[in-house]
């Protein structure tokens, strides 16, 4: 995040209580830095921290945010998933992505997810405290990048093949699906955490329009659509 030298307090005269913020990052130097960001704004505060999306799942049910900055690409529970059983449990809180990448499955995964908005970190600070008060107010903020992937999504993904967009990671956990692998399996295999593998599941069964894991790969093997990783063969 880029942080401005010049930043004051809140200047809109706001008196209503503080805008309950949480911040869920696996890196220790990105929470602090957001935690120092936070205590400038009087309209701002924070109200918990967590390292990946099941501790954010824990610390929600106690301090009860308004507002969750979410990190995406974290261990044992990413981004994605996190936002989704946090909005199924507590709908009344807002997600804003932060994340450093801007690759369209992960877009289109925060905000299938539920997240109000996504951004990257490179944002300025007047950039993320309005995308914060927005999202209180249940209005959504998008960096340039996300608008261009739902942009791109709508006007070139009409009339393509299912599976199409499948990313080159997504195929590989698909081809260890064919061999009838589990979850814990090709997260072994691809030296992966679970949660990343049971993530990209999710997404390849979206993508394919399967309800099952072996509908999606029945559909797999009808068009051709695994390749196998090169230490394996089916």
């Amino acid at each position: 995040m880029t942080t401005q030298s010049s930043v004051s307090g809140d200047s809109t005269g706001n008196t209503e209580a503080p805008i309950r913020v949480m911040v869920v990052d696996d890196h220790a130097v990105v929470r602090g830095g957001l935690s120092t960001f936070l205590l400038v704004y009087d309209d701002l505060e924070l109200v918990g921290e967590a390292a990946n999306g099941a501790e954010a799942l824990a610390v929600a049910e106690r301090c009860r945010p308004d507002v969750v900055l979410m990190d995406l690409m974290m261990p044992e529970m990413d981004g994605a998933t996190a936002t989704r059983r946090l909005r199924e449990r507590h709908p009344h809180i807002q997600v804003i992505a932060l994340t450093s990448f801007k690759e369209d499955e992960l877009v289109q995964g925060a905000l299938a997810a539920g997240a109000i908005g996504y951004l990257l970190k490179n944002v300025s600070a007047d950039e993320l405290v309005n995308a914060i008060r927005s999202a209180h107010i249940g209005r959504p903020t998008l960096a340039p990048e996300a608008t261009q992937v739902l942009i791109h999504s709508a006007t070139h993904a009409r009339q393509q093949p299912l599976g199409h967009d499948l990313t080159d990671r997504e195929r590989d956990v698909l081809a260890l699906m064919v061999t009838g692998m589990n979850n814990s399996e090709i997260a072994d295999r691809l030296v992966v955490s679970r949660s990343t593998v049971k993530y990209h599941v999710s997404n390849i069964l979206s993508k394919l329009q399967a309800t099952t894991r072996t509908e999606a790969v029945a559909y797999a093997l009808q068009q051709n659509l695994v390749h196998f990783p090169k230490d394996r063969t089916p």
